[in-house]
């Protein structure tokens, strides 16, 4: 009797506590374990240390945005309670490390670092993460992030649709931009002063004219201008492209469902010839082993008198212990069209979040930290993160402050931002068909072969390279 008794308190007690924990709305969760995805429940509200104690892989390509990153880790891990173990890799083997990487689909890097034209073959192969989900998410994202604050030619360069031949600007976001790049003209003031050079150039024509006077303006070895020359799509992107793109020609067209390469166009062809003329009158005799880094170096040097590339090139030298610092200037790069709105090609360096991915919303908290207004303000103003990708950043004094003494950088800029964005067609096929057409720029160049023919057998090779491409 006493055991039957015993037997009614105990399920008695068991029957309250099921009780009182229904009642407050109580349950049972598995505690999470390594390689869960850290992902917060869509709803709630965002917590910058919803992914505490998380672990996170990070691959950064070797450059001063990396730089400004790294500098900030311990108030992010502090902030957030993420660990963040990293590594650099110098840009020559970046890319290949990031490929192989994504490619063994083991989650490995969480985050890395990546320029827009490989979110054509990352994300068209499945290896990035769309973010439109994260954004959207109020539980995901700080309220605060704004991606508003982006210039729209920029964050709309990390958009695409999938789509061969579809513009960037569609579809998903598959990165965030940390910084960037436009394509200008730089150019030594002192040079310019010494030839009796009142103005920069605002055509093409006026800028070849220039380059050649101002060959051998700093002595021996000193000439007009330098862009880059090497047999890799990165001698295509900057100058060139961005005068491509000013005498309206086009790299491919969609016809018939099929992609089409362009550059057999009279434009194309007309533009190629200005460049190669320009590079055989004033450029670096040794112009196919040019890279960035070279053409930066004479400009630093006060070896070329002018550069069209990368504007944050001009920043670099102006602002280090170069031979010519404090003698470099700005200003749009040359038109060609008088119908063809004022821009530039772009290149930007972004943060993409890895589909196999198993710390998500560790990673997406890590992206949005480091795209954020206050750390880009930070990095624009303290560190070497230009040009900024925010709206914000340059309507800020401290920023403006700082540029004020880069004559040109600002409005030139302000002249050319509206229409600065990526002037290529995204397709797969990217870095192969840029490396043939670079191949075709040097055989122009060195060989003296006529642009005509040059450019029609290269498109011609082209499109048998995307023959297979569908665009639907």
């Amino acid at each position: 009797m006493k055991r039957k008794t015993w037997l009614l308190g105990i399920l008695a007690v068991a029957m309250l506590l099921a009780i009182t924990v229904a009642g407050c709305g109580g349950k049972t969760e598995a505690p999470k374990s390594e390689g869960t995805t850290n992902q917060t429940a869509s709803g709630g509200k965002f917590d910058w240390k919803m992914a505490s104690g998380t672990t996170i892989n990070v691959m950064l390509n070797k450059h001063p945005y990396a730089d400004a990153i790294i500098a900030k880790l311990p108030e992010f891990e502090q902030k957030t309670g993420i660990k963040v173990n990293y590594s650099v890799t110098p840009e020559e083997n970046y890319f290949d490390k990031v490929t192989t990487a994504l490619n063994a689909k083991n989650g490995n890097p969480d985050v890395f670092m990546t320029g827009s034209y490989q979110i054509w073959e990352y994300a068209t192969a499945g290896y990035i993460e769309p973010l439109d989900p994260f954004i959207n998410d109020p539980s995901k994202t700080a309220a605060d992030w704004d991606v508003s604050d982006f210039y729209e030619g920029i964050i709309n360069g990390d958009k695409w649709d999938l789509k061969p031949g579809h513009p960037v600007g569609t579809g998903n976001l598959w990165a965030v931009p940390l910084g960037f790049e436009t394509n200008t003209l730089m150019y030594n003031k002192k040079a310019f002063e010494k030839a009796g050079i009142k103005e920069p150039p605002k055509t093409f024509d006026e800028l070849v004219e220039v380059a050649k006077k101002l060959n051998g303006w700093n002595g021996p070895g000193s000439y007009g201008i330098a862009v880059r020359g090497t047999r890799s799509w990165a001698t295509i992107h900057p100058g060139y492209m961005t005068a491509f793109y000013l005498n309206g020609a086009k790299d491919f067209v969609v016809e018939n469902g099929k992609l089409v390469c362009k550059l057999d166009s009279p434009e194309a062809i007309e533009v190629t010839k200005k460049f190669a003329d320009m590079i055989k009158a004033a450029g670096p005799k040794d112009w196919t082993n040019y890279t960035w880094y070279q053409v930066g170096t004479d400009l630093g040097a006060g070896k070329a008198a002018m550069i069209y590339d990368a504007d944050i090139l001009g920043f670099f030298q102006n602002t280090g212990s170069t031979a010519e610092a404090g003698n470099i200037a700005w200003a749009p790069p040359p038109k060609l069209k008088d119908n063809v709105p004022l821009g530039a090609n772009e290149w930007i360096w972004s943060i993409a979040m890895n589909s196999s991915s198993k710390n998500k919303q560790a990673a997406w908290i890590f992206m949005q930290y480091f795209t954020s207004k206050e750390h880009t303000l930070w990095g624009a103003t303290e560190a070497q993160v230009v040009d900024p990708v925010r709206k914000s950043v340059w309507a800020n004094p401290k920023f403006t402050e700082r540029m004020k003494n880069q004559t040109g950088y600002v409005d030139t800029f302000q002249a050319i931002i509206n229409d600065t964005s990526i002037k290529f067609t995204p397709q797969p096929e990217f870095f192969n068909t840029t490396t043939e057409w670079a191949a075709t720029l040097q055989k122009i160049v060195t060989q003296n072969a006529p642009a005509d023919q040059a450019m029609k057998e290269v498109t011609t090779k082209i499109n048998d390279m995307v023959s297979r491409i569908r665009t639907e």
